[in-house]
């Protein structure tokens, strides 16, 4: 009997991931991890809370108990980095982050002894890079993308400098931010469990707002300044490492400084033949034959085996090679023109610019509408929206491509949503 209550506990959580955008497919392995890091009560209470940020009464009457035993649960939660807790306007909500960019990560962002980070490690290797469901759909469903790609800034030419936005520069956001936490980099970490760790440096994980503030108040986190961030970001670029941040211009929540042998992301473009599994900057290298080498210094720094020699066809030289990108995959991070020593590389404006969304909330909306999982966000029945929160999404929706607006009002069928489309 206990047997098949945690299994339904499990299962219960299991779908109120999957109500995100960015879910996790059911599967032997996963409730081997959830297990880890919840038990079987907190899988059950869990399984029950809303997607949008609650309080602690909320969760309360969720519940059904005592307010002060629910935020006693609900700290306990937060301590753990399963929930994020956010101060606003002197109350705090909660929130459950989806499992990546959330709690998978937030798990292994420093040692600790609570669990077994080595068992967890070879059970999130499994999942995520044996088992394909998972990244397939995190990386593969839908146009807009979780993450994206800042573009490395020491090889912008004043010319390129001029076209990029402050949103586009890990270096504005590092300066800009409320809170900078840093943090063990969760996928250098895994996989020095599973023995497959490269040495580029772990403790560089960058967090932000209101994500930073609640992981540095457990010791998830630990509090850097700007100048440190900033410290820690050349150490970054001359590590050749790729930053990969939320997808969104305001408020970013986390930059990770991404290695290609163990970055989950960068794994799954080359093994699954994903083409941008997060959003590229907006700049793309352009190569000049005729100064090219051949040295493959381009092609060994490449993270995603965009990079590749090919015969240069000269007459004078048969065996001369020369670097050939294949745009369909360049990341636009820049990493190349930085290896090239013969100045046969430079960056150059995409002809079209990649759209971000504005925060965390039009991307939510995005990815939902072209994932199939809308509803999830208009008709969350664990607690009733509020209407500015309703009216945020449904702002969201009104400035929408007619395309998306139509596939959302069909998620939805929702008669008072076709009406104010039409109006629109």
């Amino acid at each position: 009997m206990a047997h098949h209550a945690a299994k339904s506990d499990y299962s219960d959580l299991t779908d109120r991931l999957n109500r995100f955008p960015q879910g996790a497919p059911p599967s032997k392995l996963l409730n081997k991890i959830l297990a880890m890091l919840f038990s079987e009560q907190e899988a059950g209470l869990v399984s029950l809370l809303p997607i949008q940020p609650f309080t602690a009464a909320q969760a309360a009457q969720i519940w059904k108990m005592g307010l002060t035993e629910a935020r006693k649960i609900l700290d306990r939660l937060s301590s753990r980095a399963i929930l994020v807790d956010i101060d606003q306007n002197g109350t705090t909500q909660y929130v459950l982050p989806p499992p990546m960019a959330g709690f998978f990560e937030f798990s292994m962002m420093r040692v600790r002894e609570d669990i077994d980070q080595k068992c967890l490690s070879e059970l999130f290797y499994e999942y995520l890079n044996v088992e394909e469901d998972f990244i397939k759909d995190l990386f593969c469903l839908g146009d807009t993308k979780l993450g994206r790609t800042f573009v490395h800034e020491p090889v912008l030419s004043n010319e390129n400098a001029s076209h990029v936005m402050d949103y586009e520069r890990a270096s504005e956001v590092i300066k800009t931010a409320e809170h900078m936490g840093i943090s063990t980099c969760y996928c250098r970490h895994k996989m020095f469990h599973v023995g497959r760790a490269c040495d580029n440096p772990m403790d560089i994980c960058m967090t932000f707002n209101t994500s930073a503030r609640s992981l540095i108040k457990y010791d998830h986190a630990r509090r850097v300044d700007a100048v440190e961030g900033m410290d820690l970001l050349d150490q970054a670029y001359e590590s050749n490492l790729v930053q990969f941040g939320e997808n969104v211009r305001q408020r970013v929540n986390f930059i990770c400084n991404c290695c290609a042998c163990c970055c989950e992301a960068m794994i799954a473009a080359r093994r699954f033949a994903v083409y941008n599994p997060v959003h590229t900057s907006n700049f793309i290298p352009k190569i000049k034959s005729t100064d090219c080498m051949g040295c493959g210094k381009c092609v060994t720094v490449c993270p995603v085996e965009a990079m590749t020699l090919v015969s240069a066809h000269d007459p004078k030289k048969p065996k001369r090679k020369i670097a050939r990108l294949n745009k369909e995959i360049c990341l636009g991070c820049g990493l190349c023109v930085r290896a090239c020593t013969e100045g046969s590389l430079t960056l150059v404006p995409l002809d079209q610019r990649v759209i971000t969304p504005l925060n965390s909330a039009h991307r939510s909306v995005v990815m939902a509408i072209e994932r199939g999982t809308f509803q999830h966000l208009i008709f969350d029945n664990r607690v009733l929206f509020s209407h500015r929160a309703l009216s945020a999404v449904l702002g969201v929706i009104l400035k929408l491509p007619p395309v998306k607006q139509i596939l959302a009002s069909r998620q939805v069928k929702s008669r008072y949503l076709e009406t104010l489309i039409a109006k629109m």
